[in-house]
């Protein structure tokens, strides 16, 4: 057996590079590209990899694309060429829309048509997966190995990588252990961990719930701002204090909390939007001007995570149908929907009502 890394370990080793500035490289049949997350990359590399030569990108998200009015001939992504006179900062404006209504024109952008665009497919998915802006710098490379070997960066065989990040990581239960709570007495905490070196998740069992039958449980996403913070910007704290006393108020059910901050973009980039909305963009406007999709969680945790625990069926805690449908696409019956109707406020008003009538939440 050898002691070098899998492919996902590879995968978690260049998260954590591209969210240092670090770049990596991804190795395809036909050459490779050098690639950094536009973020994190600092003024020297950037001037490093202009003088390398070649033809340099700026790969973004279509969503991103849509609000620079830059086409996005690739379909989900357009491919930026940088100026000749594009430095750092020019290079984080379009990542981030931090300054657009400040400094509304920096185009026009030109983009490229035709070729290949899996590798900056796959370097879009890959900063996303950091928790990083969906923007990244790409420079193919004609020896790809050789130029990693020679600068000491991982290196990611890109047709694996592409189909091994789509799949589900395999979650392994780690532990268990009684935490008594104000809810509930009888709680016991569950810790899983992905193998591909990702976030844990948590269930939260009370009582023990019979495994034959549907049982009251609620999918939700970590918000640190309303569950630790009691924001008022979302309804997140309520609905999981909500959840875990009805739980507790009928002796049994399971909590997943599942840690996708920010319906999955993460906490950084949740504080981007907050910022977005505070120009005047709703919750989904921000989400798109960022480069992101409306919710970019994976329900499939959910789902796999009560599987492990020996459920098969629901009584889903939820306003949401899309998480319905993910139990039931995933095997897991959801035998009936239970609303969570809490913590409107003056604050979050027009938060809520945006996730009713853009996301389909059932408010």
């Amino acid at each position: 057996m050898s002691l070098a890394p899998d492919l996902g370990e590879l995968l978690a080793r260049a998260r954590a590079d591209l969210r240092m500035g670090v770049p990596v490289v991804l190795k395809a049949a036909q050459g490779g590209a050098l690639v950094v997350a536009a973020e994190t990359v600092s003024a020297a590399r950037l001037a490093v990899m202009r003088a390398l030569g070649g033809e340099l990108d700026l790969a973004i998200t279509a969503r991103r694309a849509e609000t620079l009015k830059a086409r996005a001939y690739d379909g989900d992504l357009a491919r930026v060429i940088l100026p000749g006179d594009a430095g750092l900062q020019w290079v984080q404006s379009i990542a981030d829309p931090a300054d657009d209504l400040a400094a509304p024109m920096k185009g026009p952008l030109a983009t490229r048509r035709g070729g290949d665009t899996g590798l900056h497919r796959l370097a879009i998915t890959l900063v996303k997966s950091a928790r990083l802006l969906p923007a990244a710098l790409i420079l193919p490379l004609d020896d790809a190995e050789a130029f990693a070997r020679g600068e000491m960066l991982t290196v990611v065989e890109a047709d694996p990588a592409g189909p091994y990040m789509l799949t589900l990581a395999r979650l392994d239960h780690v532990v268990s252990a009684k935490v008594p709570l104000r809810a509930a007495q009888n709680a016991r905490l569950h810790i899983f961990r992905p193998e591909d070196g990702s976030d844990e998740h948590y269930a939260i069992e009370i009582g023990r719930p019979d495994r034959s039958k549907p049982v009251l449980s609620r999918l939700h996403s970590a918000c640190f701002t309303g569950d630790l913070l009691g924001s008022l910007k979302c309804d997140c704290g309520p609905q999981l204090n909500a959840a875990l006393a009805q739980m507790g108020e009928e002796g049994a059910g399971v909590l997943l909390y599942l840690n996708q901050e920010g319906r999955g973009i993460g906490l950084a980039n949740k504080m981007r939007a907050y910022a977005l909305q505070d120009q005047g963009f709703d919750t989904v406007e921000a989400n798109h001007r960022l480069g992101f999709e409306d919710d970019e969680r994976d329900f499939r945790l959910g789902a796999e995570i009560l599987r492990k625990m020996g459920f098969g069926a629901v009584r889903l805690l939820t306003n949401n149908p899309n998480k319905m449908a993910m139990m039931e696409r995933c095997g897991i019956s959801v035998a009936e929907r239970v609303p969570l109707k809490v913590g409107l406020n003056a604050y979050n008003e027009r938060y809520l009502a945006t996730k009713a009538e853009k996301s389909g939440h059932l408010l």
